[in-house]
């Protein structure tokens, strides 16, 4: 084991030789009594500690000596602290080198503070230093210590049971670390803790009933969140905690029903149990209780609504007295019945709505409209049924509106557009019919339009083309006829992906769709579109997928297209085109997806290059190709050469077009700021990504785009957000999160010109730095300790 703290100094030189380092000396008496059966299972031999009287007090008097004006308490406290530090195997940021240096006193060590009228360490705050090894149980020796922050590290090991005899701490922070085990049941005897947060470690086994049962009336912050506890919340009916303001459990494995005893804690502001596997009926009795709830997360257990599953009304009753309630989630709960009326009376504070993932039915209640100040309603996978009530048209704050996978019907209302800060409408997987609104063009701020599997009809309004800022816009499987307006094809700010697929567009294919030159995917199949493929749609030299099957496209398939830099897949079957399917396509180094079949094309086609991977269905139906047999794909890959020279960067992060021999440009600097982006944010770096899954870190986040992001995104949460902060915050730092893979992914596009400005950049980046700066106004629970109990900061 590295050693990080030389033992140059007398004093130190002293405690070295002790037969239990610092031990011996400093652990108290008691409960560390040489008889006790904790202590034996500790490993402390106090039977080798047996020093006369006369021994002792000189050591003493020597250790004094030697350390100047620091009193016995302080001596006692440095050596503690450098046996803990002797713990520590790895310091990479080198932020203890204070620790080993005899120019500092202790009480300027990093992250010690002391009380200047007691001379004893009262605060050890260590969090965010990357510190790699154990926590040392000889911490306990620090007997003034009100507040011990070791959070987002990497201490492994367990959680030491000597901690629970600092009996004056008030602040416990362990969270982000890699600490595994139980929870040690002495962590029940800290009477006067204010904050405990063990958040984000492996910790596992039950809650140790003394940590929700000691009698305590200080307690106000407990984060046991995303870890592996199990077995139910040790919360009995003579047991209360009357101060608490935070509780944190999600994502653990706990069990049972929502402990009645919670009703007691009439000052929660935050509870969340979310993704759990609690059981039993919402708990109306028990919220009833907290007036001063403002975040309540339920989401994600086996929780049922009453009347055996069939009333949700007394649960939303409950929440009426809590005026102060910004955010509900109940998703993922298998919920049965209707959304009762009662809702509009909820808070006017409420911001979001997480209803969705369960079998709610019955119509929109147009009451909900009385939530004026909401920005999220999420009603999406249930089993609503009726139209899309125009009072929801009056939400003028409402920034995103999920109402997919139901059965909705009706008209799309018009008066959607009337809310204009809306950014994203969901609407997909229903039943709703008539026109796509003209009217959504006053949405300035719409970036994902997702009205896809529905019955829609008319046609597509040019007017959609104002929609400056659209990312996304899916109006497949529809009833949809008409032309595609030129308006539309020439959308320059899609990004990700166009579909118009299954419906029954006719007529040519857009000259204007080749302006798209940063969208990545283009679907237009299962339509009746006619005429000759664009040689223009070269000029989407961002184009990864494109999909134009299943029409009656006819003439020849232009070289333009296997020109594409980037096309990955290519679909032309089931068209009329002919002529000889273009060399180019086959000497493609990215194509990996081709679908030639039920055409008229002729002529002989290979089975090199591009070509390599295919089998015969890629080719069906083309009675004048031939060429080579493709019964048998061989698995050769394509073989690239190196470029000559030597390329400036590193693998991974330099731009594509360096290696054609470009020069450097700002482009490329945008390109390896984007891959820098995309590493921080999944924690692979881009020669990881390369050697494992055999693609770029970009390609990799575009496999996983936009549907398989939560995990990375969750992940992402776990690893950055701050672990001072209520988990409302984090939901925040999902949203940004997901913001910035978007702004990595379009960084990172392989073409120089599609990518943004360094200064859009920075003023994106700029935007959602605002955004965090702006979230919801709990007091941070460290400012919470340091306001309590100012002793803790001297």
């Amino acid at each position: 084991m590295p050693k990080l703290f030389n033992i140059s100094r007398p004093w130190l030189w002293i405690a070295h030789f002790l037969p239990t380092p610092s031990l011996c000396l400093l652990l108290p008496l008691k409960p560390f009594s040489s008889d006790s059966v904790a202590t034996r299972e500790r490993g402390i031999d106090m039977g080798s500690c047996k020093f006369s009287t006369f021994s002792f007090l000189c050591l003493i008097i020597i250790l004094l000596v030697v350390s100047g004006e620091e009193s016995p308490q302080l001596v006692r406290d440095r050596i503690s602290l450098l046996s803990f530090g002797s713990g520590i195997v790895l310091d990479p940021e080198g932020a203890l080198e204070s620790w080993n240096s005899s120019s500092y006193h202790v009480c300027h060590w990093t992250g010690v503070k002391c009380d200047n009228d007691s001379d004893h360490v009262t605060q050890l705050d260590l969090s965010g230093l990357s510190l790699h090894g154990r926590i040392s149980p000889v911490l306990a020796n620090l007997s003034s210590l009100l507040v011990l922050d070791l959070s987002r590290n990497f201490f492994e090991g367990h959680i030491p049971a000597e901690l629970g005899y600092l009996f004056r701490l008030r602040q416990l922070s362990l969270s982000w670390n890699l600490l595994g085990g139980n929870i040690p049941e002495e962590l029940g005897f800290l009477h006067q803790l204010v904050y405990l947060d063990l958040g984000s470690n492996r910790l596992a086994g039950d809650i140790t009933a003394p940590l929700f049962c000691n009698g305590s009336s200080s307690l106000e912050y407990m984060d046991l969140s995303n870890n592996s506890l199990t077995g139910k919340i040790p919360l009995k009916n003579e047991c209360e905690l009357s101060a608490l303001r935070f509780l944190l459990l999600w994502s653990n494995r706990l069990v049972g029903r929502v402990p009645r005893a919670l009703s007691k804690s009439t000052n929660l502001k935050w509870l969340d149990l979310e993704s759990n596997m609690l059981t039993g009926e919402l708990p109306s009795e028990i919220v009833c209780k907290m007036p001063k709830l403002q975040f309540l997360y339920l989401s994600y257990n086996d929780f049922v609504s009453h009347d055996g599953n069939t009333n949700l009304e007394p649960f939303f009753a409950s929440l009426v007295n809590s005026s102060d309630l910004q955010e509900l989630e109940l998703a993922g709960n298998n919920l049965r019945g209707e959304i009762p009326p009662i809702i509009g009376d909820l808070s006017i504070n409420f911001v979001q709505i997480h209803l969705d993932e369960n079998l709610l039915y019955g119509s929109i209640p147009p009451h909900i409209s009385n939530l004026v100040n909401l920005t999220l309603l999420n009603l999406s996978s249930n089993l609503l049924n009726g139209t899309i009530p125009l009072e929801l048209c009056l939400m003028e704050k409402l920034e995103r509106v999920y109402l997919s996978n139901n059965s909705l019907s009706g008209e799309i209302p018009a008066a959607l557009a009337n809310i204009s800060h809306l950014g994203l409408l969901d609407l997909s997987k229903n039943k709703l019919t008539g026109p796509v609104p003209d009217s959504f063009a006053n949405l300035s701020q719409l970036r994902k339009l997702l009205l896809h599997e529905n019955q829609l009809s008319g046609t597509i309004p040019p007017s959609l083309g104002q929609c400056v800022n659209l990312e996304i816009l899916d109006l497949s499987r529809n009833e949809i006829s008409g032309t595609i307006p030129s308006e539309v094809a020439g959308l320059r700010s899609l990004k990700l992906y166009l579909n118009l697929s299954s419906n029954h567009l006719h007529g040519p294919l857009p000259l204007e769709l080749s302006k798209m030159d940063m969208v990545l995917a283009i679907d237009l199949s299962s339509n009746n579109l006619s005429g000759s493929i664009p040689p223009q749609l070269g000029s989407c030299i961002a184009l990864e997928h494109l999909n134009l099957s299943w029409n009656v496209l006819e003439g020849l398939l232009p070289a333009t297209i296997g020109q594409l830099p980037y096309l990955k897949g290519l679909d032309v079957s089931s068209n009329q085109l002919s002529g000889n399917i273009p060399q180019s396509l086959e000497a493609s180094p990215t194509l990996k997806h081709l679908n030639f079949s039920f055409n008229k094309f002729s002529g002989n086609a290979s089975n090199k290059g591009a070509f390599s991977s295919l089998t015969i269905d890629s080719f069906l139906g083309n009675e004048g190709l031939c060429g080579a047999d493709y019964s048998n794909p061989t698995d050769d890959s394509v073989s690239f050469s190196s470029t000559d020279g030597l390329l400036c960067g590193s693998v991974g992060y330099i731009a594509p077009e360096y290696g054609m021999g470009k020069s450097a440009s700002t482009q490329g600097d945008v390109y390896s700021f984007g891959v820098l982006l995309l590493e921080i944010i999944t924690g692979r770096r881009p020669t990881d990504v390369l050697f494992h899954e055999g693609s770029s870190l970009h390609g990799w986040i575009k496999s996983h785009y936009p549907h398989k992001l939560k995990p990375i995104v969750d992940q992402t949460v776990l690893r950055f957000a701050p672990s001072s902060v209520p988990v409302h915050y984090n939901k925040i730092w999902s949203d940004v999160i997901l913001e910035l893979v978007e702004l990595g992914l379009i960084c990172t596009q392989n073409n120089p010109s599609t990518r943004p400005s360094m200064l859009d950049v920075a003023n994106e980046m700029g935007s959602l730095k605002q955004y965090l700066s702006s979230p919801p106004t709990p007091p941070p629970p460290l400012r919470l300790i340091v306001e309590a109990y100012p002793e803790a900061s001297a």
